[in-house]
């Protein structure tokens, strides 16, 4: 079994590049710069932003749905992200530097199972939870700020 992850569509945020700081105040959202070369992940490249790189905070409807597990959080984008980041059977650096809680769910949003990974474990855990064949898909969090990482899908 293998699996995909891939960072987000960068066109729901376009219209906020370039805006002014009163103008995305408006949409909810605000630019920081990032000043540590880890702390501030983008969910387009699933990486961290360089000191000095402009990234967009905004909120983020990370599972959709009628349910109770539907869940929205702010999120980092980096203000120049182009094209999603996807990696193959392979954890990105974003998520494999941090403790990540891993939620397992079926295909009707309902939670199946969640388990938390250490930094350099996901990989494992991750493969556990898609063996039960009732899981649909699994939503990586960063553990300690609980905000969206990435979505899992098996490939």
């Amino acid at each position: 079994m293998t699996y995909r992850i891939q960072g987000l569509d960068p066109s729901p945020f376009a219209h906020l590049k370039g805006q002014t700081d009163q103008q995305l105040a408006a949409h909810g959202a605000t630019r920081v710069i990032a000043d540590a070369p880890v702390g501030f992940p983008c969910r387009v490249t699933l990486d961290d932003a360089q000191p000095g790189q402009a990234m967009l905070l905004v909120n983020h409807v990370s599972h959709d749905g009628r349910n109770p597990y539907r869940a929205s959080h702010a999120i980092f984008i980096s203000e120049d992200a182009c094209d999603p980041a996807a990696f193959v059977d392979e954890i990105p650096p974003a998520l494999d530097r941090r403790i990540l809680s891993l939620r397992a769910f079926g295909t009707d949003g309902m939670m199946i199972d969640a388990a938390l990974a250490q930094p350099g474990e996901a990989d494992d855990v991750i493969r556990r939870l898609l063996d039960n064949g009732a899981v649909d898909h699994v939503d990586a969090h960063n553990a300690v700020r609980g905000c969206f990482a990435a979505r899992v899908d098996r490939d």
